[in-house]
């Protein structure tokens, strides 16, 4: 089991350092295509760790989601979605 756990820690880290790598993928285009973003990742984070009795606040989880304050990932890298990102991410939510 603890390998089992090592395994997914690492492949876990991996995924992070490939979406670092692509900051030209906005969240947005993450929702709309696959159902979750990098702010998702930080909310499960911090959900995760509660279930273990670990206190983490949302603005810790998304410094280790995205390498850097959310506010100064935000204002480096995320664009302002188009009409078309928000209509379609709209339309997705009303369907759940």
């Amino acid at each position: 089991m603890d390998k089992e756990i090592e395994i997914q820690a690492a492949v876990f880290r991996r995924l992070l350092a490939h979406l670092d790598s692509r900051k030209d993928l906005q969240n947005i285009e993450l929702m709309n295509l696959a159902g979750f973003c990098r702010n998702c990742f930080s909310k499960w984070t911090v959900a995760e760790a509660e279930k273990l009795g670990v206190a983490l606040d949302i603005d810790t989880a998304r410094e280790q989601v995205y390498g850097m304050p959310y506010s100064e990932w935000k204002a480096k890298h995320q664009l302002p979605a188009t009409e078309e990102q928000l209509a379609k991410f709209n339309q997705l939510q009303a369907k759940k």
